[in-house]
């Protein structure tokens, strides 16, 4: 893992990479190549490590730790809005003047694109019945950041595809499953892994009763590419330049720091 340092010289606004974490150390290394993908990306800028549970350094640390005239980012290595984003991640940011949280990664039509190539890679045909597993959420935001990355899914393939949750959210992935099995004959079954890495909730689709399971969407460069597009969207609002999407594309993907969605959060 990358060690927290004191920031460089740069005039950029500091990266945060901030993602959940993970006792699985294969995901943890995937995490790691994230933010080592970012640096290659963009030379010179100090992107530091964070996460919200199981892993130090904790955000809260990390964004006490900058220099008070330092400006920071905090990019949610996470595929959808929630209690992290909207609670945890939103606190972070409010607790440091100069300190601005982006958008999470999803919903993003590249993240489909993987998606598909996962599919493929696991030998799923394009007519197989797909049902896109995600963590779930009971914010409802988070369904629909979910639903927009299937609609695009749908569109890459001929066969059917719907949501399935791990949690918090209905239907559960396993009651997706089900549901595909109560219908026409379709073919086989497939669960498309909407996770970032291996870890505990992808460890439980195996046991959802599809035909095949596709692998989590890292390791891929397109990962780093959307959180430094998110982050620069972010310094945009942070430095009051025009942004094409404007500061709230839309507002169950607002974040606290700028647009807050009426109704409190839900914990995921």
């Amino acid at each position: 893992m990358a060690a927290m340092t004191a920031p460089s010289a740069s005039n950029a606004p500091v990266l945060i990479a901030c993602a959940h974490g993970t006792d699985n150390e294969q995901g943890r290394r995937e995490i790691d190549a994230v933010r080592a993908g970012i640096s290659a990306l963009r030379p010179g800028l100090d992107v530091l490590e964070a996460y919200v549970d199981v892993q130090v350094p904790d955000l809260v640390d990390v964004v006490a730790s900058l220099p008070p005239d330092r400006p920071a980012v905090i990019v949610p290595l996470l595929l959808s809005v929630g209690y992290h984003v909207k609670v945890d991640i939103a606190r972070a940011a409010a607790s440091r003047p100069g300190t601005v949280s982006a958008l999470p990664l999803g919903p993003d039509p590249r993240l489909a694109s993987v998606l598909q190539q996962r599919l493929t890679e696991a030998g799923v045909a394009d007519g197989d019945s797909v049902v896109l597993a995600a963590a779930g959420s009971s914010d409802a935001c988070a369904a629909e950041d979910v639903d927009e990355v299937r609609a695009v899914l749908a569109e890459l393939r001929t066969g059917p595809v719907r949501p399935g949750f791990g949690s918090k959210a209905s239907p559960s992935v396993p009651e997706a499953v089900a549901s595909y099995r109560g219908g026409s004959d379709r073919g086989r079954v497939a669960l498309a892994s909407y996770l970032l890495a291996p870890g505990y909730f992808h460890d439980q689709l195996a046991k959802a009763g599809a035909d095949v399971v596709s692998a989590p969407l890292l390791p891929s460069p397109v990962i780093a590419e959307i959180a430094l597009s998110r982050y620069d969207d972010a310094v945009a609002r942070l430095t009051g330049r025009p942004q094409q999407e404007g500061p709230c594309p839309r507002p169950c993907r607002a974040l606290v720091s700028t647009c807050v969605r009426s109704g409190s959060a839900q914990p995921v």
